[in-house]
């Protein structure tokens, strides 16, 4: 996550909302090395990350709920990625959401973060 994020502009990275797993239990590292705020959702609760809710269970169209991801190539993975990164999405008015972020990308680099539509 690091690699990803810290290529990002800092407009489009100022916090980042994560559950109660131990996926991120070096949190204070990640945000010593990139500058991102980390907060935690309360315990049951996934309402408070609608997106990454959302995201799980488009993945799981790919990857049944206990799939190891290792037993996958890196080929695979982003075979997924691009199949989801390319895929319209209803929030993002019908944009895929590669579109969206080279929409963000391009006002960041104009000097002002647009919002979507």
């Amino acid at each position: 996550m690091r690699k990803a994020i810290i290529d990002l502009p800092a407009e489009l990275v100022r916090s980042i909302t994560w559950d109660q797993g131990k996926e991120l239990s070096s949190h204070v590292a990640f945000t010593v090395d990139t500058g991102v705020q980390v907060y935690f959702c309360d315990p049951h609760s996934p309402w408070q990350r609608g997106s990454n809710e959302n995201t799980n269970g488009l993945l799981r169209q790919y990857f049944p709920k206990g799939t190891d991801l290792a037993r996958h190539s890196r080929a695979d993975l982003d075979a997924v990625a691009l199949a989801l990164n390319t895929r319209p999405r209803k929030t993002l008015y019908w944009k895929t959401p590669a579109e969206a972020l080279d929409g963000l990308l391009h006002s960041a680099e104009q000097g002002s973060v647009a919002t979507t539509p």
